[in-house]
């Protein structure tokens, strides 16, 4: 699928996320770039969510996953 714009990009959600992931970096002087980091859009969060509650035993299910709340977890 092309996208021509931010709107109508597809991003990745988690049930279309494969088990792995094998990225290739090409180098293409003078060519457009391309983008890589993309797959890592939909579930970033959710790690960071899940380290977070690894590190606390807590979980912080709004976002922002920063800030005062996430420093209560580590010193109420």
């Amino acid at each position: 699928m092309r996208s021509y714009d931010c709107g109508t990009y597809p991003i990745l959600r988690f049930p279309a996320v494969p088990v792995q992931i094998n990225v290739h970096l090409i180098d293409r002087p003078g060519h457009p770039f391309l983008g890589v980091a993309e797959a890592t859009i939909g579930p970033t969060a959710g790690a960071i969510g899940n380290a977070l509650f690894d590190a606390t035993g807590h979980r912080l299910r709004d976002m922002p996953l920063a800030g005062e709340r996430a420093k209560n977890l580590i010193d109420p």
